[in-house]
């Protein structure tokens, strides 16, 4: 028997990404792009504390760091960022990134307040280059099978939805003093957010009622810290969704979804680790995921490689991925989010339903 000769396919070059901001997420992000993100590079890693930018260019084999992102925006070689830098950066980092005409995967929320939002976003349609935030639901398996069965017409027209996020605690929240004001908001049901719009996609929010405590923490309530919150989102669709989140879960990490609709229901998420079920002496029990990188390890993978796929097909003059329903967030989606958890900021301090700003006040041609 004689071996065929091997047949060489080039491969396109891959899409060097630099890294702004090392904290937690950075890092995950940094590993998928250097471990599990195929035709992605980490080309740089970018910190102002120097120490946790070389501790993570050691651990991943990567040869340039800087205190300063400009450092990695004037770099030629470098395609694309990954922002995940503290959250009152993010707009500013855009809009110099932007001008830098590098592609930009942003964490949420993209910005903290409206206007320097569209500010941010004007520069990224003025550069041409794409947008994707950091909205990794739209990527796990159990979401994206909700959605193909809601883009299909399945469950009919939305009418009720549901969107939960339950952080794991242990009872009390530590550092709770330094977590940003509104965070609940702004970080956390910003997702749920998302996943409402993604699902009752074609209407807008116009309203939302939120209500907020501190009942985890109820020694910082007097000081605006907010670890709990309920909030009602009515659409253009006449459709009602409730978001809610609690930054304390003793059993896990919960993320659900659900939208209830014409024709049927659809559930998306699961408060444990995986279906199995153990069944003993001491009753009925499951394991439960403990972090975010636990329950969504591989929507933070593919989000990236959805990015990484873009970025190189815009580069290349290829196709761009596609898919069977509209899966990549991106400018529009940001300001979508945002403009809900803004309104339930004032929701809260007024103690009374809020109108959502509308998204028209930006309408990019070409932002994806």
């Amino acid at each position: 028997m004689a071996y065929l000769a091997p047949h060489s396919v080039p491969l396109p070059a891959p899409v060097r990404i630099g890294l702004i901001g090392s904290g937690w997420m950075g890092a995950f992000h940094a590993e998928s792009i250097a471990h599990r993100v195929p035709g992605a590079v980490l080309a740089a890693i970018a910190d102002p504390n120097l120490e946790s930018a070389e501790a993570l260019a050691a651990l991943l084999g990567t040869a340039h760091i800087t205190a300063n992102p400009d450092d990695i925006l004037a770099d030629p070689t470098i395609h694309a960022v990954i922002i995940a830098s503290p959250a009152r950066f993010h707009a500013g980092l855009i809009t110099k990134a932007a001008a830098a005409g590098k592609h930009i995967f942003c964490e949420k929320p993209a910005a903290q307040d409206l206007a320097e939002l569209d500010a941010a976003l004007t520069a990224v349609e003025a550069a041409g280059v794409h947008f994707q935030i950091g909205f990794n639901r739209r990527y796990a398996a159990d979401f994206q099978a909700a959605k193909q069965d809601l883009a299909a017409g399945i469950v009919g027209r939305p009418q009720l939805l549901r969107s939960l996020t339950r952080d794991p605690g242990s009872g009390s929240i530590a550092h709770a003093a330094k977590v940003p004001a509104w965070t609940i908001f702004l970080e956390t049901l910003i997702h749920d957010f998302d996943t409402l719009n993604w699902f009752n996609e074609g209407a807008e929010p116009v309203e939302v009622h939120a209500v907020a405590d501190a009942l985890v923490e109820p020694g910082l309530r007097d000081q605006g810290f907010l670890d709990t919150a309920v909030v009602t989102v009515r659409y253009s669709n006449g459709a009602i969704a409730v978001a809610e989140a609690n930054f304390s879960a003793l059993y896990g990490y919960d993320v659900r979804g659900e939208v209830f609709g014409s024709k049927g229901m659809v559930q998306a998420g699961r408060a444990t680790e995986t279906a199995a079920r153990r069944y003993t002496a001491d009753g009925l029990g499951a394991d439960t995921p403990r972090l975010n990188v636990e329950l969504f390890r591989q929507a933070y993978t593919d989000e990236l490689a959805d990015f990484t796929a873009v970025v190189s097909s815009r580069r290349d003059g290829t196709p761009p991925p596609s898919s069977a329903f509209t899966l990549t967030p991106g400018a529009p989606d940001a300001r979508r989010a945002l403009a809900c958890a803004l309104a339930c900021i004032d929701s809260v301090k007024q103690g009374k339903s809020v109108r959502v700003p509308q998204v028209a006040t930006l309408q990019p041609t070409q932002i994806r």
